[in-house]
């Protein structure tokens, strides 16, 4: 299950518009980059080590008996084809994401497709996602609050989630704080990004 990407998508609709409240560019990089990852923590991919006939650092497909995931499929079949640096990888998954999220969530019925009369370019609908049940979004914003604000270790999901908003100076989506909380955000966001908080652990 692509959790890290879901997690992120869902928080990232959260908002009264129920559109991703962060720009096209960071937020294709962002949901890429969450799916690779969820990827990686279920051990179907892994970078290539020095010393191996793959260059190093290059995606690698790992076999094994995979469950069905749509969303973490196509990212996995990409490199199977071939190891792919991570920017590589980025590229060419960053346009196919977030419409396999918007189906696989809407037939999870965590949301709903609902079209915006007078909007998109002509002849391409526009929509809104609206949330169907707030229950997982509420898990995940709880989780994420808990480990920016009350000191929680935070779980692999959102601390990935965490590093991928920090990583594109993101978190602005997601949260809305006066200057005082935003210094703290960046600080434990810095944190939880540089893995201090593993030490500190």
């Amino acid at each position: 299950m692509a959790q890290i990407a879901e997690d992120l998508f869902l928080l990232l609709l959260d908002n009264a518009a129920a559109q991703p409240a962060l720009d096209r560019h960071r937020r294709e990089k962002v949901l890429s980059a969450a799916v690779l990852l969820d990827l990686a923590y279920a051990c179907r991919i892994r970078p290539a080590m020095a010393g191996e006939p793959i260059e190093a650092g290059r995606l690698i497909a790992l076999s094994g008996d995979w469950p069905a995931d749509p969303v973490g499929d196509p990212a996995f079949q990409l490199l199977q084809r071939r190891p792919l640096s991570a920017q590589s990888a980025l590229a060419k998954l960053s346009r196919h994401i977030q419409p396999s999220l918007e189906l696989h969530l809407e037939r999870a019925g965590l949301i709903r497709r609902v079209r915006m009369p007078g909007k998109g370019f002509p002849g391409r609908a526009a929509y809104c996602w609206p949330l169907t049940n707030r229950d997982r979004v509420s898990q995940a914003r709880a989780a994420l609050l808990a480990a920016l604000f009350d000191g929680h270790n935070p779980v692999p999901a959102i601390a990935a989630i965490i590093c991928l908003l920090h990583a594109v100076d993101g978190l602005g989506a997601i949260l809305s704080l006066n200057d005082r909380g935003w210094r703290w955000v960046h600080a434990r966001s810095t944190e939880i990004a540089t893995g201090i908080w593993v030490d500190e652990a």
